[in-house]
């Protein structure tokens, strides 16, 4: 016989007077004050129904370590509630907590059975839902005092031991619920039921609310700044980390609650304070109002739980019901399940049901109308065919005159501070119109540049106070400050959780109605602004963290760029991206460095075995080179031509139009362009695309612009004069340094013949663009040494060679340009080294017309 209270080994002889050796518990009949009744421990031996307690009406059949964690919950819960709790008591509960997330993390039995106690579940959101008003008390306040520590951190400082225990506590229940949520549906259907994924994503706002305040660093002392980061730290790596490891478990596999998250994370509490009335469309013709209800509608129609979650979930609603021995009932549902819904599996829109949107939208079968009419209208312009050419070389040749000739009235938005931090001001935001007609939302307009991108010219002048470039705040999302507030590694679980609701790969294939669900989020990620901003952050993160791209947040944010991609969005992700005061803002030069990445892996591939691979590839790289062709290279052109003017003492250096920040994030932007065309260039399937555009002409352009604008750095440099000016107040000195080197390998890859060896004549189509764009002088003046440029000099003589092979042309043009210099030189008077230099150009532009087999060196 066992003790019925400890289930300890009673003896064998007993008598009215036993008691357990344990517990101490009498074998007789005794008065049990928790529950005012009789009772003995012979009870144990008695069958259910011979027992008429009230404690008996709810058996209890779970295991020891489901009752123990139980146990440490009431007591973790009575902690939260602010009863005052013995030493001994706290310490048992902590001890049994650890405990139990040591056996959930290596006992899958243990797992299994906790993740399928509805009880559990139903603790843990009472602990939850109580926990974040108390740390909200400990940890927050409205107001901070001028000139002061804030109050909030003051309040820190305060409850300080306080907060550092419940910290602790949360982060190991957090975990506890995680490893529970690996069981999938079952546990993924009770946790949702009982509302536990809402508090926990009140926590996570609290946890950046918390972590976001800052503080004066030098208005505290070293210990108080200690635990203030002590307490920012457990907020970043517990309730961040450990929150979204929780929901990515949550949603992982599921689209119902993949659906749900990513309709709280699109649809803040904020979400209305900036919109049109309903039933107003907004700039790019979408109807969030719609939208927001469309999802829901979707939410409603599809609530079908999993069946031993329902189960599970309909036994403890009985016993909640019946009894008073569960932690109560379940909260009020937000879409209670109901009868199947019938839907169509041919999608049917009927505009006259707009009065019974519930009916209409379930007529049409799929997500949301206003997405799929969104999509349509913004995806690529070239999506169902070749309907907008690439701006021809006339256009850019006159859209660089129209630059150059403004370049030193550019407009620059002004600014009261420089302050630049390491996101990249990315609170500064720019969000491109899109309207029906537009190809790509391309039409605004700055003084940079008069036409839009595709050649269109621009009627209408946007104001300076107009421009919505520059938001000062927080931007809205549930999600998007995180990446502000945490790691590397705390941010993993961010990425995976956006991977597993968009990429095609993570999906559960196509609906009924034919619809892919991850495609439809990804549309709505970048339909609605909480997911833009979420966008623009995760970029600039990775600019901030200098990743690279064998590192894991790299690859998975570049397997979320590609999902853009699939689905034509990537030319709308590009222009919302946008800042009108740079050339290529830092989220687009993370962008299209993942989008590099995404070609380099082409290389060599079978992938455009698949016509309709190598079409979307090719539309894209289309897209990006107009861009380059109508944006990137006048404005960089222009900016090159400013630093002429004033190195030819036409215009002082104080009216230089920009400063070395926007210089560095120009350089930046055209480096990875740069990179880009090099990437295409390399790819036999894409090079032909780059010369039928006449690439060349853009990179003899940047040559010959370099070549005037900017000074050489020489071998041997003296040093800096004390009087000489820092950097930063020299920007018309800003040397492009490495951009010839990236030109010179474009050029190369472009002008090589394409056999496997790489000898022979080079491509006599680039061998032609090239002198028709007075290309070889520039490509010759390159062989003089360049500090700014290491290992200019070899990169241009493999170049040269490529040009002299093959063509007569070119060849006939130098053996005409070396007297031509010697005469100039000579009529200067004082020339020895000019002369000198263009006799050993002479010499080696020789030694290329030389009948010989070149064996291809690797450059450095």
């Amino acid at each position: 016989m066992l003790c019925a209270e400890c289930s300890f080994p009673l003896p064998t002889h007993r008598t009215p007077t036993t008691i357990c050796l344990k517990c101490k518990t009498p074998l007789a009949t005794w008065w049990d004050e928790s529950t005012g009744t009789f009772r003995t421990n012979r009870e144990s031996l008695l069958p259910p129904s011979m027992s008429d307690g009230q404690s008996f009406k709810r058996r209890n059949t779970y295991s020891i370590e489901e009752n123990v964690f139980l146990g440490a919950l009431v007591i973790v819960s009575m902690h939260f509630e602010g009863m005052k709790l013995g030493s001994k008591s706290a310490a048992r509960a902590r001890d049994q907590v650890q405990k139990t997330l040591e056996k959930s993390l290596n006992k899958a039995d243990v797992r299994e059975r906790l993740a399928k106690n509805v009880d559990i579940w139903q603790r843990l959101r009472i602990i939850f839902q109580h926990a974040t008003p108390s740390l909200t008390k400990l940890s927050l306040t409205e107001f901070s005092t001028p000139n002061d520590v804030p109050e909030s951190a003051q309040l820190i400082l305060n409850n300080y031991a306080a907060l550092k225990e419940d910290l602790q506590y949360l982060n190991n229940l957090l975990v506890i619920s995680r490893n529970m949520l690996a069981i999938k549906e079952t546990a993924q259907e009770i946790c949702q039921r009982v509302g536990f994924d809402r508090e926990v994503r009140a926590l996570v706002v609290l946890c950046v609310n918390v972590t976001s305040k800052g503080y004066d660093g030098e208005s505290v002392v070293e210990q108080d700044r200690n635990r203030l980061l002590e307490i920012t730290e457990l907020c970043m790596a517990s309730f961040c980390g450990f929150g979204e490891g929780h929901t990515h478990n949550w949603t992982m596999g599921n689209d119902r609650f993949k659906m749900d998250f990513w309709f709280a994370m699109l649809f803040d509490s904020e979400w209305k304070a900036e919109l049109p009335p309903p039933g107003t469309p907004g700039p790019d013709g979408l109807d969030v109002h719609d939208v927001h209800d469309e999802v829901q509608n979707w939410l409603k129609r599809h609530n079908k739980r999993d069946p031993v979650a329902a189960g599970l979930l309909a036994t403890y609603e009985k016993d909640a019901a019946e009894t008073k021995e569960t932690p109560g009932p379940l909260p009020t549902e937000e879409n209670p399940q109901t009868e199947p819904v019938e839907e169509s599996t041919t999608p049917i829109w009927k505009p006259e049901l707009k009065d019974d949107k519930y009916e209409q939208d379930r007529l049409y079968a799929r997500v949301s109308h206003q997405i799929d009419v969104w999509w349509k209208r913004v995806r690529d312009a070239n999506y169902d065919g070749w309907v907008l050419p690439m701006e021809t070389v006339e256009g850019a040749k006159e859209r660089a005159l129209q630059c150059t000739n403004n370049a030193m009235h550019r407009y620059i938005p002004s600014r009261d501070h420089h302050h630049h931090d390491k996101h990249y001001e990315g609170e500064e935001h720019y969000h491109e119109h899109h309207h029906p007609e537009s190809t790509g939302g391309d039409d605004e307009v700055d003084d940079r540049s008069t036409h839009g991108e595709h050649g269109l010219d621009d009627d209408e002048e946007e104001e300076e106070e107009d421009d919505d470039s520059y938001v000062e705040g927080p931007l809205r999302g549930l999600l998007t400050e995180i990446p502000n507030i945490l790691d590397t590694k705390q941010i993993e679980a961010l990425h995976m959780t956006v991977k597993a609701c968009i990429v095609d790969s993570m999906g559960s294939g196509l609906t009924p109605a034919g619809e892919n669900l991850q495609k439809t989020r990804c549309k709505m990620f970048l339909a609605l602004d909480c997911g833009k901003n979420l966008l623009r952050e995760m970029l600039v993160f990775i600019a901030v963290w200098e990743q690279t791209d064998q590192q894991f947040i790299f690859q998975i944010t570049a397997q979320i760029i590609e999902s853009f991609h699939h689905n034509a969005l990537l030319p709308y992700a590009w222009n919302s991206l946008r800042i009108l005061k740079d050339i290529v803002s830092p989220a687009q030069t993370v962008l299209l460095r993942l989008i590099n990445y995404m070609f380099r892996a082409r290389k060599d591939s079978a992938i455009y075995n698949d016509l309709k691979d190598y079409s979307r590839d090719a539309k894209l790289i289309h897209f990006l080179y107009n861009y380059f062709r109508c944006r990137v290279v006048p404005d960089c052109v222009a900016l090159i031509a400013a630093q002429a003017e004033i190195l030819r003492g036409k215009h002082d250096a104080s009216d230089f139009p920009v400063d070395l920040w926007d210089m560095e994030r120009a350089k930046d932007g055209l480096s990875q362009y740069l990179d880009f065309i090099s990437v295409i260039a390399e790819i036999p399937e894409m090079r032909h695309l780059l010369i039928e555009w006449d690439c060349v002409y853009e990179l003899v352009t940047l040559l010959k612009g370099l070549e005037v604008g900017v000074a050489r750095k020489p071998l041997t440099e003296q040093a800096n004069n004390i009087n000489t000016p820092p950097m930063h107040d020299t920007p018309h000195k800003f040397p492009w340094s490495g951009i010839k080197i990236q030109i010179l390998i474009i050029l190369t890859s472009l002008l090589a013949p394409t056999n496997v060896r790489r000898n022979g004549p080079g491509n006599p189509i680039v061998q032609k663009q090239l002198l028709d764009h007075a290309g070889i002088m520039p490509l010759l003046n390159c062989c003089v040494y360049d500090g700014h440029n290491e290992y200019l000099k070899e990169r241009a003589t493999l170049a040269i060679k490529f040009v002299m092979e093959g063509c007569e042309e070119a060849q006939r043009f130098v053996r005409e340009l070396v007297p031509v210099k010697r005469a100039q030189a000579a009529r200067k008077g004082g020339a020895d080294g000019v002369v000198a230099k263009h006799q050993e150009l002479k010499k080696n532009l020789e030694e290329f017309q030389k009948p010989r087999v070149v064996e291809e060196r690797e450059v450095p």
